[in-house]
């Protein structure tokens, strides 16, 4: 039950569920194909300090990949805990893996203490005391958890969290080719990236972020903590690197072996650049904590008013496919 060396929870176990179906994909080709790559800044009066997200929200992804394979995705949603061990027992005893959203805080295995109730996990088995689970690398890939540990990340209610949500997938007979299914699944990405309903995502919301990023040192109560902190979760926190830019990167490399278009190598060199924007915006968010000194945020919010159109023209070109 390896990861492959996979660095993003929900891709890791869309990963393990498909090649139980038989169906073998890297992990860019599976973030992509589930249009997962999305901004979004996000800032609130009840928020210690502001969150940049690189990606769709929780579970859209698996929806998104599970609509484009044509894969028949079964979700189970209860309020009930011993429903919900019914639920995900039931198909691990007939031997098929499962999905979990849960609370990554409650398991056994997690070095950081954080709560964050999107965290996506798969189980392919269980003994009396511990569940056997594959998470991402960083994280150990085949791990173990106490079944107590797991129950009470399961029942963790908050932001992100689901009722016990697990899930599975079946594939149609005759594993669908994933090759005509890449420019939709691009293209819808694109289309909501260009033409964002607020202007805290997609490309406004890098743009926001630049006009935003130079005030952090007054934002923050305790910007020592918090800038290095945020720097950490774009680099390390399951985003494959630089906010998923490198994770996207990957995947328009693996399409345009696949298919030969000037808009995708466009778009794959571009983002290339932005993934090396995003790392480089990460490094002088966290010397501007570790310091003190705003010029470093200065220069974050010139890089990120470069990003903004350089992804800009990026999905541009890729929604020319």
């Amino acid at each position: 039950m390896a990861a492959h060396g996979t660095q993003h929870c929900e891709t890791t176990t869309l990963g393990v569920l498909l090649r139980h179906e038989g169906i073998d994909l890297s992990e860019p080709m599976l973030f992509g194909l589930g249009s997962g790559l999305s901004f979004i800044y996000w800032d609130s009066k009840a928020m210690g300090f502001p969150f940049l997200g690189g990606r769709v929200k929780p579970f859209e992804l698996t929806r998104n990949l599970a609509a484009v394979l044509g894969l028949e995705l079964l979700v189970e949603e209860t309020t009930s805990a011993r429903k919900a061990w019914r639920n995900v027992a039931g198909p691990i005893d007939a031997g098929r893996p499962v999905g979990l959203q849960l609370d990554s805080y409650h398991l056994d295995y997690f070095s950081t203490k954080v709560h964050f109730g999107g965290h996506i996990v798969a189980m392919y088995g269980y003994d009396e005391q511990d569940a056997h689970l594959v998470d991402t690398a960083p994280q150990g890939g085949a791990v173990t958890t106490g079944l107590a540990a797991l129950a009470g990340a399961r029942a963790e209610r908050g932001p992100m969290t689901a009722r016990h949500r697990s899930f599975t997938l079946t594939a149609p007979c005759g594993p669908p080719s994933p090759r005509e299914r890449i420019i939709p699944a691009i293209k819808t990405c694109a289309d909501a990236f260009l033409h964002p309903p607020i202007a805290n995502l997609g490309h406004r919301g890098i743009e926001k972020t630049a006009k935003q990023v130079p005030k952090w040192l007054e934002r923050s109560a305790d910007p020592g903590q918090d800038l290095p902190r945020a720097a950490v979760l774009m680099e390390k926190a399951g985003t494959g690197g630089a906010l998923f830019r490198n994770l996207y990167r990957d995947f328009l490399a693996e399409c345009a072996q696949l298919i030969d278009s000037d808009h995708l190598r466009t778009g794959h060199r571009l983002y290339a650049e932005a993934a090396a924007l995003w790392t480089e915006v990460a490094e002088l968010i966290a010397a501007a904590g570790e310091s003190g000194d705003e010029k470093h945020l200065t220069r974050a919010g010139a890089v990120l008013h470069e990003l903004s159109r350089v992804e800009r023209e990026a999905m541009g070109a890729l929604s020319r496919l």
